[in-house]
């Protein structure tokens, strides 16, 4: 069993934004274009706890 998040990305704090999520248990599924060619959305999910 999964759970999922989806986090809007600020191009200026990628990195850091998907650290910290990491550090809690998230991975990394894939990123896409959000509204604008600015706005980047990652998908992400992790096990889910019983």
């Amino acid at each position: 069993m999964w759970e999922y998040a989806t986090v809007p990305l600020l191009i200026h704090a990628t990195k850091q934004i998907l650290d910290t999520w990491g550090e809690d248990g998230w991975e990394l599924v894939t990123v896409l274009p959000g509204n604008s060619a600015e706005n980047l959305v990652a998908y992400l999910k992790r096990a889910k706890s019983a």
